[in-house]
Parts: structure tokens; sequence; C-alpha cells
């Protein structure tokens, strides 16, 4: 017997996998937002696919927001898989190189081009996403405009007492905010993201940098305490990256890719 019971219709705005061939097709879309995340560890109390689940929202979020201001901007699927290389030895860590990341961004902006996208945004959730190389190596080869927001840098950190570096006060916040049955409720049993100094002077004192074999970094898989946290919190938090970030694609959606630079001499 068929289910024959009214249902709410109500997919998000702008959501690329939530809506239909006619809405997308109905209306043009000058920015596309790409979510970069990440599947990995995220100290005891959080999920392995944190970074994924956050930049989905804060993309979902953006959207809406700028479809409200009158700037249709879409929200595209989130990358799962990020850059981990340094994370291997962790069980299920999934990741995917540098090059595989230039690979699939290529072949998205190829795939947006046709379409009327002046602007591409990417949304990244995860600090081992350093997407700039990338940016640069694409930039000369489309007209579309291409930019980078790492969404955890887009709002005050003064929210937070301390906000942490991985799986700290500010990630917690965010996901006890967007998905709070993914936390783990007992704060007895979240690591305190206690971190171990390099052996080597020049790192500590930041003349070098090299990457951090994760599992002799930390002690927990995560890097500040997050027992501060609160819903409130990363509520306050994710609506002023949303709010700015919203912001700026609006700016984008309208730019001249001629003139995103001023000259005083002109």
């Amino acid at each position: 017997m068929s289910d024959t019971s009214p249902r709410a219709y109500a997919p998000r705005p702008g959501v690329l996998q939530e809506n239909t061939w006619p809405t997308m097709r109905d209306a043009t879309w000058p920015v596309a937002l790409l979510p970069f995340g990440a599947t990995e560890p995220h100290n005891t109390h959080l999920p392995y696919g944190t970074d994924t689940l956050l930049g989905g929202e804060v993309a979902a979020r953006v959207a809406s927001a700028c479809i409200a201001n009158g700037t249709n901007v879409v929200a595209l699927p989130v990358i799962p898989f990020g850059v981990n290389t340094t994370q291997l030895d962790l069980p299920l860590t999934i990741n995917v190189m540098p090059s595989t990341q230039l690979a699939i961004l290529r072949d998205v902006v190829k795939s947006l081009e046709p379409h009327g996208v002046r602007g591409l945004v990417l949304i990244n959730a995860h600090g081992g996403n350093e997407l700039r190389a990338l940016v640069r190596e694409l930039q000369p080869s489309t007209h579309i405009m291409l930019a980078i927001v790492n969404w955890w840098q887009a709002a005050d950190h003064r929210v937070f007492t301390e906000p942490g570096d991985h799986a700290g006060e500010l990630e917690t916040a965010a996901v006890m905010h967007v998905a709070p049955q993914l936390v783990v409720p007992d704060r007895d049993t979240w690591g305190d993201g206690s971190t171990n100094p390099s052996t080597l002077e020049g790192v500590r004192n930041g003349v070098a940098w090299m990457p951090r074999r994760w599992t002799q970094a930390t002690n927990d898989t995560g890097v500040g305490d997050p027992r501060a946290a609160t819903a409130e919190r990363g509520a306050t938090f994710m609506a002023q990256a949303v709010e700015r970030i919203a912001a700026f694609c609006c700016e984008l959606a309208v730019a001249d890719p001629a003139r995103l630079w001023e000259n005083p001499r002109r």
C-alpha cells in the first residue's frame, strides 16, 4: 500500500542536492559555494564528519541568506574528504591528496562555466585543506572568479573562552548548535585537547613549519579544550560567520572581474 499521507516539502533555498531541476533551471545563479570538509577523528566527543557537517551547514545558510537578500547563490554538495596525510595512522581517516583536490576542483569549475556562474567560493572547513595553490593554478584558465573562505576564521573568536584549533571550543560549540544529537553528552569523557610541543626549537619558536603527525602531537586527537563550549556560543559565532560570508557573496555576484582592486592613480 502506497503512502498517501501529506508530507511537508521543504528543500532549503539554494541547496543544490535538495532542489529540483525546474527550480534550478528557472533561475540564474551568479555565485556557487563549494564546501570542502574532511573525514577524521575529532577528539572523543565529536563525529568524524564534523568538518563536512559544518562546511555544508554554513554553505546552506549562506545561500539562504543571500537569496533572502535578492542574490541567488547555490550551495553545491560537500566534498567529504580532505588532506589528512598526517592522520593516516588513526582508524578510518580518509585522505585525498592536494593533486586530487585540484582535479576535482578543475572538473567542478568546467561544469559550472557554461551556466552563468560568475564566482565560485570555496567554503573550507578543514585546516589541512590548503586551497590557495589550487586557486592560483586554476584561475588563469577560467573566467569564473575564485575565492576561498575558511569559515571558522570569518567571525569573532572573542565569542569563546579559548577557540582551539581542532575539536576545541569553537568546533564543539558549532556542532552543539547544528547537530547536538551527534555530540557525546557526558563531558567527563571529553578529552582536554592538550598537545605535545615539537622537539625542534625552530618549529616551537615559529622559524620553521612542519606537518604534525597527529598521534605524536595530540593526546586525544583534539587541539584545544572543548569543555567550555555551549550551543548558544556556537549559534552566535555561526550567525556572524554566515552574515559576513553572505555579504561577500552578494558583492561577488555583481563584481567586475577587471576591477577587483582599486588603482588610485587611474
